[in-house]
């Protein structure tokens, strides 16, 4: 497959008190009554706390933003929850005419940087508004999995099976002086999106043992495969390193369950200079009209903001 890329969409400027940076984690959802793509990212405030805010881009012209939402969509928790450092939305899904934003919990920590969770907001006036399932997670850290949970990528599959492919957090381990997470992509499922039965099944696992961290899956099933996108990065170095950093990663599967991974047919790569020329990352993968587009970050995790790129040969 090939994509071409069509150019930064946004970036934030400052304008918003309580968005003084970055545009991370792109979701992008097509509301084809109103010919719209309402795209929800995660910025940060002058504390470097992550707060969930959107804006919505013409559908045919998807660098042409036609509003920007003025206050977070959700606020953090209170002092001692789960999400009391950070709000960022990983997936958002419609069933039964509500939406559901399943998002990251963050927490800053001791021992190492920080720790995640999975969280969910409901929105039941068409996304105008959300509130929070619970003050607690959908799921944490367990005895199975003993590190964290991250990006969750949700779809209602056959039989109102709920599918999800997370980020599972394997080890913490030190790098030039640094405690850096391992995280690879693991399965879950659901019968109504908030109870999940987890049992450790891995869906992409490490290529080799200084790939460390594997995120953000963005699944479409078509004429019955599963095909996967994610972004995947080395161990060392790969804040400041083209050569270690993410790059764009492609999967397929017939069971949904495993995958194959097949990264050299993905398509993209970092740019020769521009905003998306160090690393390229977190792929939200939506059909809209008649293309196929991708969402994503570029240089910095988001800090360069998120542009997006179009399929035009598979």
């Amino acid at each position: 497959m090939l994509w071409k890329k069509k150019g930064l969409i946004y970036k934030p400027s400052g304008e918003k008190k309580w968005s003084c940076s970055h545009a991370q984690v792109p979701v992008a959802e097509f509301i084809a009554e109103q010919d719209k793509i309402r795209i929800y990212f995660s910025t940060r405030d002058s504390l470097g706390r992550s707060l969930p805010d959107y804006l919505d881009v013409s559908a045919f012209d998807p660098q042409r933003i036609i509003y920007k939402n003025q206050s977070p969509i959700l606020d953090l928790g209170e002092n001692g929850t789960f999400d009391d450092c950070g709000v960022m939305p990983s997936c958002v899904v419609n069933s039964n005419g509500k939406k559901y934003l399943y998002y990251i919990g963050w927490n800053v920590r001791n021992t190492i940087p920080y720790h995640n969770a999975v969280g969910l907001a409901i929105s039941e006036d068409d996304g105008n508004t959300f509130k929070k399932f619970s003050e607690g997670p959908l799921w944490d850290r367990d005895y199975k999995e003993p590190h964290y949970s991250g990006s969750t990528c949700v779809l209602i599959d056959d039989n109102n099976v709920w599918r999800n492919w997370y980020l599972s957090c394997t080890e913490w381990r030190r790098v030039n002086g640094k405690m850096e997470p391992r995280y690879h992509i693991k399965y879950a499922e659901s019968n109504d999106g908030i109870d999940w039965k987890r049992e450790g099944i891995i869906s992409i696992d490490y290529a080799d043992s200084n790939e460390a961290g594997i995120v953000k899956a963005s699944v479409i099933k078509k004429a019955g495969k599963y095909c996967m996108w994610y972004s995947y990065r080395n161990f060392s170095n790969y804040r400041v390193d083209p050569k270690n950093s993410y790059r764009i990663g492609y999967a397929e599967s017939s069971d949904g369950i495993h995958f194959k991974r097949m990264d050299s047919l993905s398509g993209i790569d970092i740019s020769s200079n521009g905003w998306d020329d160090l690393m390229i990352c977190y792929p939200h993968v939506v059909d809209v009209k008649d293309k196929r587009l991708m969402f994503y970050n570029g240089n910095g995790f988001g800090q360069s903001g998120f542009g997006y790129a179009e399929l035009v040969s598979t």
